[in-house]
């Protein structure tokens, strides 16, 4: 049996949006009203959480000062995963079609994030997902999960996964960030990043996957043509 475990955010869902909306929402809590501040474009700001620029230094490149970078980094990790702001993440594009081909194919596919469970559900349920992922091929966070870092976190859920599916002859992880390589490589699995989620190529590269491909469209050609 040939597995794929995929990430959510990056290789299915397009987080650019929500990261935004809480960016200037951050922004516009943390500056005092006669401040002058300097909002980034989206596409700049993009760049920079995909080059891992710390929150604070944007809040600094923003036009923030120092205590209030500190605020902003703070106001920032509280709201970015709440629930009034899920409602901006959308499909990334092809994610569906890949979905599709791999159902077709018979390929045993499972999801792991770091979404909790209610954030998993609610976009399952918004963009028609859960079709794609049964319950016990669903790998995520308890509700009430007390998150270290995702670097910890995602490789305990890779143990659990492994311990708990089927044996798979061949098993390869798709994901976008370095807690994805590292979870997946921690464990002897092969593991593809994706570019269309928020790390770039460099970020990526630091991390050694086994390959770096454009979307989870290209990681499915590759495995089915492999």
């Amino acid at each position: 049996m040939l597995r794929l475990i995929t990430d959510f955010d990056g290789p299915i869902i397009d987080v650019s949006e929500r990261y935004y909306r809480v960016y200037q929402f951050c922004l516009e809590k943390t500056r005092r009203s006669d401040q002058p501040v300097q909002e980034l474009p989206k596409a700049e700001f993009w760049q920079l959480k995909r080059q891992r620029v710390p929150e604070k230094q944007i809040a600094l490149n923003s036009g923030l000062d120092e205590a209030q970078g500190k605020e902003f980094a703070q106001l920032r990790r509280k709201t970015v995963h709440t629930e009034p702001y899920f409602k901006y993440d959308t499909l990334a594009p092809g994610a569906v079609d890949a979905l599709l081909k791999i159902q077709q194919a018979g390929i045993d596919l499972a999801v792991m994030t770091m979404r909790r469970i209610r954030e998993l559900d609610y976009a399952f349920q918004m963009h028609d997902l859960g079709r794609f992922f049964p319950e016990n091929r669903c790998y995520c966070l308890e509700n009430d999960y007390v998150k270290t870092r995702d670097i910890e976190d995602k490789p305990l859920l890779m143990a659990r996964a492994l311990e708990e599916l089927p044996p798979a002859a061949d098993i390869w992880m798709v994901g976008d960030t370095e807690a994805d390589i590292t979870a997946a490589k921690n464990h002897g699995v092969k593991v593809m990043a994706v570019e269309c989620g928020i790390r770039d190529r460099t970020q990526l590269g630091l991390y050694h996957p086994d390959l770096i491909v454009k979307d989870l469209s290209a990681a499915v050609d590759f495995i089915l043509n492999s």
